[in-house]
């Protein structure tokens, strides 16, 4: 099957590649997780002027193209300001913050979604509202939108593709090389799409199985 004597011909490049896409996604969410949370409590902020940044972050990574993004960081960061990056943390800085004005909603809504009596229960114990919010309210809603922040980390491996337009050499990357080597304009691109496939399939019903887990706790 030419598929697979491709892929074992080329396998160097698609493993190389692999290990690229899932180091992105992986900095990707996991930076944008923290970020995320800091954006949602900013934008949930009583001071106005916090809640507008919060707003604006928001709007405008979700608002305009990811591929513009990247190159603003890796091209128009260094030319108007001499602020130079590897193709990798241009890469990664995107994906995070891309991911972050995303991941910023999903906690906003996971940690309205929590009664509001928890956060009352835990002042009348002599918590202050940092500390509720910290130890009560915040753990409950980032169990609660788990399944959400799969679905982003899904995402963001996908996403990352775009990353080949700066030359890191991810999954995209690597098909375009293994392309120009065997003048194959169609099986290296099908063998990244399995590739992808499987990636996404997998950590799919990884996260369907840890969901499953989670709501039979809550069950006990």
């Amino acid at each position: 099957m030419e598929l697979f004597s491709v892929f074992i011909q080329y396998k160097s490049y698609f493993l190389i590649g692999i290990q690229y896409t899932l180091l992105l996604a992986a900095i990707g969410v996991l930076c944008g997780f923290v970020l995320g949370l800091v954006v949602a409590l900013v934008r949930m902020s009583p001071w106005a002027w916090l809640r507008f940044i919060g707003h604006a972050w928001v709007e405008f990574l979700r608002g305009t193209p990811m591929l513009v993004q990247l190159l603003i960081i890796h091209y128009g960061l260094s030319t108007s300001f001499d602020i130079n990056f590897s193709p990798v943390q241009s890469g990664a800085i995107t994906l995070s913050l891309n991911s972050s004005a995303y991941l910023a909603e999903i906690f906003r809504a996971g940690i309205q979604g929590v009664d509001r009596g928890q956060g009352e229960a835990a002042r009348s114990l002599g918590m202050t509202k940092g500390m509720s919010m910290r130890f009560i309210i915040i753990p409950q809603a980032i169990k609660s939108v788990l399944p959400a922040i799969g679905n982003e980390f899904v995402t963001i491996i996908k996403e990352s593709s775009i990353v080949s337009f700066i030359g890191v050499t991810e999954l995209m990357f690597q098909s375009g090389r293994v392309s120009g080597l065997t003048y194959d304009g169609m099986t290296p691109y099908l063998i990244v799409a399995i590739i992808y496939f499987i990636l996404t399939f997998t950590l799919s019903r990884i996260l369907g199985v840890f969901e499953r887990r989670l709501k039979a706790s809550d069950h006990r």
